[in-house]
């Protein structure tokens, strides 16, 4: 259902590197470099995650309630990636663990306060 889900950051270059090294981990490549918009995912016709200066030329913001989740097929890649995000300066939302039943997840915030969740049920 979900095609893209597009973050604004106000530092490009550090951004970039931060989700080429985050998602490279689920295995996650750019398949659109705009210069001023980047895409990532793992294989043509798979959801994607993006990042761009906004448009308006105002400053990225975060949205409160605004959250991106990412879904892998283990708890070891859920511990993996929160703490890859972790280790590249990205801020603890919550510790991977059960969160009710089968719903196992990390929450983090990316360099510019975007908030992210990678989970596996």
């Amino acid at each position: 259902m979900i095609g893209y889900v597009t973050l604004g950051t106000n530092n490009f270059d550090a951004a970039a590197k931060f989700y080429d090294e985050l998602l490279g981990e689920i295995g996650a490549k750019r398949f659109m470099d705009m210069g001023t918009f980047i895409a990532w995912s793992t294989s043509p016709g798979k959801p994607s995650l993006a990042i761009t200066k906004p448009f308006n030329k105002e400053q990225a913001t975060v949205g409160n309630g605004t959250m991106v989740a990412l879904f892998v097929d283990s708890q070891d890649k859920v511990n993996a990636i929160y703490e890859k995000a972790i280790t590249l300066g990205g801020t603890d939302e919550g510790k991977p663990g059960l969160r009710g039943g089968s719903f196992y997840a990390g929450y983090f915030r990316d360099l510019d306060g975007n908030k992210l969740n990678i989970f596996t049920m």
